[in-house]
């Protein structure tokens, strides 16, 4: 199940490369409030730096702008940030959410066991997302 989901939100870039939105990762592990959200993408941009990854490869700050109307009812652009992260980097921010989180759990779980899998060599699995 959480493998669909994973996969549901997957996006690809102009160069053919998987990515995710920190955004969206969001909400799909349980956060209300993307900036509750945000110490645990710090957690794992650390977990990341402290195992000699490239933490800008990983995690691309991004912004865009999101449309919304201003005081007088005109069309304003509001910049909203984000970041594009890799398979690993959700990984890591799994890793370092909130377990209180029902959806968090089932993350963590999930990433243990299809880890796992790739440690027996199960070719079933090649998507660790």
């Amino acid at each position: 199940m959480t493998k669909n989901i994973f996969k549901k939100i997957k996006k690809i870039n102009d160069f053919n490369q998987e990515f995710w939105s920190a955004r969206e990762l969001s909400t799909l592990l349980g956060y209300s409030e993307y900036s509750k959200f945000l110490p645990a993408i710090e957690r794992a941009k650390i977990a990341c730096e402290t195992s000699k990854q490239g933490v800008d490869l990983h995690f691309a700050h991004v912004s865009e702008t999101q449309p919304s109307r201003n005081q007088y009812g005109l069309i304003d652009g509001r910049k909203i940030s984000d970041y594009s992260l890799s398979r690993y980097a959700c990984y890591l921010i799994a890793q370092n959410g909130d377990p209180r989180k029902e959806e968090v759990a089932m993350a963590q779980t999930y990433f243990a066991i299809q880890t796992r899998k790739q440690e027996l060599g199960n070719n079933s699995s090649q998507d660790l997302i």
